[in-house]
């Protein structure tokens, strides 16, 4: 059996008394177009092989499946904080989880959007954020900090990394995009580079990396992949409908305290 491959972050793997991992779509049992680590139960993939996947990705990290603990993503920025498990059918409408109750995985799907994961070792205080680019941009990233902070974290100590996501060469936006961004800040027009007629190419990653650093946090990293150019380790849903796929399937990147710092 092939164990689920999992991308650690410079800026959390030195972190003590926590595990992370942003799995790539390697090391599950999934056939066809979510082959072969598919997390997300909105795929159309069979149940039974979605939870297997989820079983081998929280075991990866050191928990029985049922610690794991995902959110119905809506691209907002409400962020909810965790104190025991649900179950996935019932997960609460959010973009962000944090926590600081050892054992529990807090993990995000994605398929182009950029998996956000956070950590306050010294506070004991993880958090974990879906950032799509209307998210981003409302500020699921801050409302994410604000969130940990409650809990006791402080900025300046928390580290965070920015997982696999689609990258700025494959994120061709329209004129209506750029505008949503520049309409609530001007700078933002940094964030595109212009491409043919009157559309652009949006930095994604760039722009969670910028949030991050206004924020205050200590430390970040992003790793630089792109979803939709990389098929054989990444799924996407953009590559997936420029390819006029039906389905895609959903990659999971999570974050534990371990209680042993």
């Amino acid at each position: 059996m092939t164990a689920p491959a999992a991308l650690e972050a410079p800026a959390l793997e030195a972190a003590p008394g926590l595990r992370h991992g942003f799995f790539t779509r390697e090391g599950g049992v999934s056939g066809g177009l979510c082959a072969s680590l598919n997390c997300g139960f909105g795929s159309d993939d069979a149940a039974c092989d979605v939870a297997e996947n989820r079983r081998r990705a929280a075991r990866a990290l050191g928990a029985a499946a049922d610690r794991l603990v995902t959110v119905y993503q809506v691209h907002g920025t409400d962020v909810v904080t965790v104190d025991t498990p649900w179950q996935p059918g019932n997960s609460p409408r959010a973009d962000g989880m944090v926590t600081r109750r050892p054992g529990l995985v807090l993990g995000i799907l994605t398929a182009d959007c950029a998996p956000v994961l956070l950590a306050d070792a010294e506070a004991g205080v993880v958090g974990a954020c879906h950032a799509g680019w209307r998210g981003a941009l409302d500020g699921i990233v801050d409302a994410t900090i604000a969130a940990m902070v409650a809990l006791g974290a402080q900025p300046a100590r928390i580290r965070a990394a920015i997982g696999p996501c689609i990258a700025q060469l494959s994120y061709q936006v329209g004129p209506e995009f750029r505008a949503a961004f520049t309409a609530a800040d001007p700078a933002h027009d940094g964030f595109f580079a212009a491409d043919a007629g009157d559309r652009s190419r949006f930095d994604l990653e760039g722009f969670v990396s910028a949030r991050l650093a206004a924020a205050g946090i200590g430390e970040s990293s992003a790793f630089g992949l792109d979803t939709c150019a990389d098929e054989a380790r990444l799924f996407s849903y953009r590559r997936a409908t420029l390819a006029g796929e039906p389905d895609y399937g959903r990659l999971l990147s999570a974050i534990t305290l371990t209680g042993c710092a």
